[in-house]
């Protein structure tokens, strides 16, 4: 009997839509026997008006949930994955080298421990941190971990070419970092992700920022430094996200 219902409000039409509403109000329309008070023929209307707004409400409510989803490629996602996960690894290979091509300040190395003093160069410099990159869970959704790393991607493409203004041997680190960029959109096109965006704006302004503040050589270098280690650090935690991405697979519908 349950089968048979769903079978009926799957195979539910717009013209049987018209058909019950056509019949709804030309039932309450009939006029009642005896003489009714206008008392009585408010209230009628007043019901004839709910059950009508009800009824639209619950074909509308069918409707939705007829309605099919647009198909998404999980091969296109998994794909796009691998390749900016390539694209990662190929960047994490080529942070120290142009580290060591750039930096010239004597004991300031990737694996530096990052001093008082150089804290403060954080801070002074304003250069933003990262997005931060989750498992993926109910409450860090698909959609927020891949706009994130758009986001990420981003941000230093932007503060590397700033940098670039005043220093040489960053511009093969950018050219990647654009085309990490596509691969990522690919994956959100690839699963019709949502786009959510991640305080591009402010990103922009501290960015714009960080340019007025670079002073001297040694202020340049510092910020190349710590721009290199962050990258280094954020390539790491998308290694970790693109790996979670492309063993993603969508939960069936209705499943709890």
């Amino acid at each position: 009997m349950t089968h048979h219902c769903d079978e009926k409000r799957r195979t539910f039409t717009e013209e049987d839509c018209g058909m019950w509403l056509k019949a709804l109000k030309k039932a309450i329309s009939k006029p009642m026997n005896g003489s009714g008070s206008d008392g009585d023929v408010k209230v009628k209307s007043h019901v004839a008006a709910a059950a009508v707004a009800l009824l639209h409400c619950f074909l509308l409510a069918d409707f939705i949930q007829s309605a099919p989803i647009s198909p998404s490629d999980p091969s296109a996602l998994i794909e796009g994955a691998e390749r900016a996960k390539t694209l990662v690894e190929k960047i994490l290979r080529d942070v120290p080298a142009v580290h060591a091509a750039t930096v010239t300040i004597e004991g300031l190395t990737l694996d530096s421990a990052h001093t008082a003093n150089l804290q403060m160069m954080v801070t002074s410099l304003g250069i933003p941190p990262a997005p931060v990159l989750k498992p993926l869970s109910e409450s860090f959704t698909l959609d927020v971990c891949v706009s994130r790393m758009s986001a990420g991607s981003r941000l230093y493409q932007m503060i590397l070419e700033v940098l670039s203004g005043r220093l040489s041997g960053l511009s093969d680190l950018q050219a990647d970092l654009r085309d990490l960029q596509t691969h990522i959109t690919k994956m959100k096109e690839a699963f019709q992700l949502g786009v959510i965006e991640v305080d591009q704006n402010q990103n922009q302004n501290q960015n714009l920022d960080l340019a007025s503040r670079l002073h001297g050589n040694y202020g340049v270098q510092v910020a190349a430094h710590l721009t290199l280690t962050q990258l280094r650090s954020f390539c790491h935690d998308l290694i970790r996200s693109l790996r979670a991405v492309a063993t993603y697979r969508p939960r069936p519908a209705g499943a709890h």
